[in-house]
């Protein structure tokens, strides 16, 4: 109940604007990310050496527990940037309904640049429930399996790209007790057990969307009201598939991110991870430790594109702006060609933007990093989250279910995803009760 009392009070602050900004500079929050913050700083200085009559000053988010919690602090406190650029997707529609964001879809030139930036599936994710767009797609880190190739290449099994069976198999082969303490030391990969919702976002939903082929969590039924859409048989498959993982001893449910990277030290052969791994390993690993990045694994008999989830962070106006046309002519300097570029060489984050993988103009950036072509070509088949407010309650529902039935195996698959759905459309009636 907390979250609408606070969805009120946005809905009531959004109504009283504060004239007394309206002689300063546009802010501009970013990522407290060392590469994101050069990032923001040339552009900011490119932006004012063009547009001195638009003075832009930005400013990395202010330390706190999350990035969520420090944007939700600023909408309550009205002391929001102009322009802040490091928005979790799936947050858009709580302020979009809160209406403490501008439409950029309603300024000028918005709609011709972002219809050749994206293509129409990636327009039809970010556009809200009331039509109109209110962030602008960025930067994405699709989720893909990194092997240790010469450990999974010395298994007797087909190789990467894997299917569930062959990738079991891999893990039948590869658990050791090296010790011969009577305990598994041994794993072929790790993943979060913790229930939190975010943690999903890593293991069952890129998996999902690799066996869905791309299917939502949620859809509309023909009232327009919306409802879990996830109780079919490819959300049964991947509970099923990493029941199997941790029952079997394939994964390990012992926490391993305390000690040294366990990818590198031998531990685990594989690991569901982003693109920012690759600087880590190409830094810390072993003279010839070698490994590849592969699509995620999808059921025996999968057909056509493998897709994944792209982990989308957006850039949003708010509407404390004075002048939000001047706020969206310097973020097209940000996800422009030369933009993105940029992004790609100070973060090794991928922009956004369609064919980015066959795109001349990002060649020699992708022939000069090989270890990230495969995340390049990903970027063509990925995925946000679904819009709705309580996406971060769908998520934790889900996750509440996973651990009963992934990590501790007391419900079937069938059951634990069953459940999941009806506990979401109850949420979502409840919802609507609201409204």
């Amino acid at each position: 109940m907390l979250k609408y009392f606070i969805l009120l009070f946005l809905l009531f602050s959004a109504c009283q604007r504060d004239d007394a900004n309206q002689s300063r500079s546009l802010t501009f929050w970013c990522s407290n990310n060392a590469g994101e913050i050069t990032f923001a700083r040339e552009f900011t200085r490119q932006w004012q050496r063009n547009r001195p009559d638009k003075p832009l000053r930005y400013q990395p988010i202010p330390e706190g527990q999350s990035s969520e919690e420090i944007i939700l602090a600023s909408v309550v406190g009205k002391t929001t940037p102009d322009i802040y650029a490091n928005m979790w997707q799936g947050s858009v529609e709580m302020y979009a309904k809160a209406r403490v964001l501008v439409p950029l879809d309603t300024l000028a030139g918005f709609r011709a640049f972002i219809n050749a930036r994206c293509d129409s599936a990636v327009i039809r994710e970010i556009t809200s429930s009331d039509g109109h767009i209110y962030q602008v797609p960025w930067k994405v880190n699709p989720i893909m399996l990194l092997c240790n190739t010469r450990a999974m290449d010395g298994l007797s099994t087909k190789g990467p790209p894997y299917t569930y069976s062959s990738y079991t198999d891999a893990g039948r082969q590869f658990k050791r007790d090296k010790d011969g303490d009577g305990y598994v030391d041994q794993w072929l990969g790790y993943t979060e057990v913790k229930a939190i919702w975010y943690q999903r976002l890593f293991n069952f939903y890129p998996l999902y969307l690799a066996a869905s082929k791309g299917a939502p969590l949620l859809t509309r039924n023909p009232n327009g009201r919306l409802q879990a859409a996830f109780n079919n048989r490819h959300a049964v498959s991947v509970f099923r598939f990493l029941q199997t993982l941790y029952r079997e001893n394939y994964f390990a449910k012992e926490r391993l991110s305390a000690t040294r990277d366990p990818f590198l030290a031998n531990r685990i052969a594989t690991q569901f991870t982003g693109p920012w791994t690759v600087e880590f390993l190409e830094k810390y690993k072993d003279p010839g430790f070698d490994y590849g990045s592969f699509p995620m694994p999808v059921p025996d008999g999968h057909t056509g594109p493998v897709y994944s989830y792209g982990d989308p962070k957006n850039i949003v106006i708010f509407n404390t702006c004075r002048d939000p046309q001047a706020a969206w002519e310097f973020i097209k300097t940000l996800v422009d060609q030369p933009g993105d570029l940029r992004l790609l060489e100070l973060t090794g984050q991928f922009p956004r933007r369609k064919n980015l993988d066959t795109d001349p103009y990002f060649a020699p950036f992708l022939t000069k990093h090989p270890r990230l072509q495969p995340f390049a070509r990903q970027t063509r088949y990925i995925k946000g989250v679904d819009n709705s407010e309580v996406i971060v309650e769908v998520f934790d529902i889900i996750s509440q279910e996973y651990e009963a039935c992934v990590i501790f195996n007391k419900k079937t698959p069938e059951s634990a995803i069953a459940d999941a759905a009806r506990a979401v459309d109850v949420l979502l009636m409840s919802e609507r009760t609201i409204e």
